[in-house]
């Protein structure tokens, strides 16, 4: 079968109107945006799916990613405000919003947002004292996602995150640093222990204040218990009663006699009176109760006046 040349021209149509639709369709895959340029100049961006451009005047520009990136930043060395060098790097997170911006506004979209955050790591860094620097890690962090993300907000992207991962210092700083801790822990314990000594000593102050006030309260009773029975004997005495004064001077001889007995300090103890004193005045005692409670014992409600015996006067001596 012979084909004549309006057959090959048919042919060679259909041919080139099948190229023109296959240039003229372009499918953008899911996390990309195009753009579109025509005739060199930007007129809008593709999104993902099936587009149509016009083949031989529209051409595709930038290929952006539109997904989350990440970036790290490699190891630099910062000096701080206290003149400390330390080591530093991170890592940061972008996400393109404007594919046009990002292709048309900068060149090298990921060197220029690593210089940016370099730079401000630096900066940042550098206005803080080392102990800052290791305590505030995360206000570091904010501030400088904040700072990093003003200044590339026209480029159109959005830096969602940026991380400080390793702040090493010299090896000599770590070791002063070690020291620095120890001693503060030291520090520490010594005020800890001397805070419970001091509760301890004022704990044992107040036992002995409260000790000392019960002493004194017990004397006061005691003396006024001395004071009330002496009231007594006098008012006895005023009345007429020679008997009172009698048990009183017998009960104090003897509360002596008793302490000079049980004295370990002495083997013979002299005394300015006969040993039967003392036999004499417990005969004065029970004399007195006689008169007291009756010939009967108590009880018997009769009570007679009984005879004093002259004391006996002249030195003695007793062996312990």
């Amino acid at each position: 079968m012979l084909f004549s040349g309006f057959d090959i021209v048919i042919a060679v149509l259909v041919l080139l109107v099948l190229l023109l639709i296959f240039a003229g369709i372009k499918t953008i895959p899911q996390g990309f945006n195009y753009t579109v340029e025509r005739f060199g100049r930007y007129t809008r961006s593709l999104t993902p799916g099936l587009n149509i451009i016009v083949p031989f005047i529209d051409r595709i520009g930038a290929k952006m990613n539109m997904m989350e990136q990440v970036l790290d930043v490699p190891t630099q060395e910062v000096i701080t405000r206290d003149n400390a060098i330390v080591a530093v790097d991170g890592v940061a997170f972008y996400q393109v919003l404007n594919a046009a911006q990002a292709a048309y506004q900068v060149s090298g979209l990921e060197n220029a947002i690593l210089n940016l955050t370099m730079t401000n790591i630096r900066s940042v860094m550098g206005s803080m004292d080392l102990d800052e620097l290791l305590s505030n890690r995360d206000a570091i962090n904010e501030r400088l996602l904040r700072i990093v993300d003003e200044a590339a907000n026209p480029w159109g992207i959005k830096m969602t995150r940026v991380e400080i991962k390793d702040i090493n210092p010299p090896a000599n700083l770590v070791e002063s640093m070690a020291r620095q801790m120890m001693a503060e822990r030291n520090k520490r314990a010594q005020i800890l222990e001397a805070e419970g000594l001091k509760q301890a000593q004022v704990l044992e102050a107040e036992g002995r204040k409260e000790a000392a006030f019960r002493d004194a309260e017990a004397r006061e009773r005691a003396a006024e218990a001395e004071a009330r029975a002496t009231q007594v004997v006098s008012d006895a005495i005023a009345q007429g009663d020679v008997q009172a004064i009698n048990y009183f001077v017998a009960q104090k001889y003897t509360e002596a006699l008793a302490k000079i007995g049980t004295a370990n300090n002495g083997k013979i103890v002299l005394m300015p009176f006969e040993a039967s004193s003392l036999i004499g005045t417990l005969g004065g005692i029970g004399s007195i109760a006689k008169d007291m409670f009756g010939d009967n014992g108590p009880g018997t409600g009769t009570a007679r006046p009984s005879r004093a015996r002259p004391p006996v006067t002249g030195p003695a001596q007793t062996d312990e």
